[in-house]
């Protein structure tokens, strides 16, 4: 049996609004927050971004960096309000991949684990764009989101194929 219908002007009594709108909104903006405030140290610090772009293996550094800036403007935006908000993760990943692989290549530093190595921070760099691709991901791909209440109910499983204990007889 369907659930009886509900308006969308209706009140949402506060599980519904936690389950619905806050949750899944506390995590997309934990997501992509820091995304706007990078695009704004770049603008506000041109030279040295403009130094970094050019570092890279691709020409037009001064397109690239415009470029990078108005991703890490409107992808992030797109993905909170959920308005194309995969096409945006989708973009905002493959800037992730790009950026890890042309701008923080550890592999060319030579004994870049030591301490003081200059590869070190490429190295976590590097892995924190490939943590980022991974939940831009699940954006994409992610269909509804699982309720807070369900999260609750089974803390350790997921998806549909999580684990039900049998039924008591």
């Amino acid at each position: 049996m369907a659930p009886p219908y509900r308006s969308p002007h209706a009140p949402m009594d506060l599980a519904t609004w936690l389950n619905l709108v806050a949750v899944p909104l506390a995590a997309k903006i934990c997501l992509v927050g820091m995304f706007p405030p990078s695009a704004l140290d770049k603008v506000v610090h041109w030279d040295e971004a403009m130094e970094q772009a050019a570092s890279g293996p691709l020409p037009f550094p001064a397109l690239l960096l415009v470029l990078g800036i108005l991703v890490e403007t409107v992808a992030p935006v797109l993905i909170v309000i959920g308005w194309y908000d995969r096409a945006a993760a989708f973009v905002l990943m493959g800037f992730c991949a790009v950026t890890a692989v042309l701008f923080h290549r550890f592999w060319e530093y030579p004994a870049f684990w030591s301490r003081n190595g200059a590869g070190r921070a490429h190295f976590w760099d590097f892995l924190k764009n490939f943590g980022l691709v991974g939940g831009l991901l699940l954006v994409v791909i992610g269909g509804s989101y699982t309720p807070a209440s369900e999260i609750v109910r089974h803390p350790l499983s997921s998806g549909p194929y999580a684990a039900e204990a049998p039924a008591k007889p």
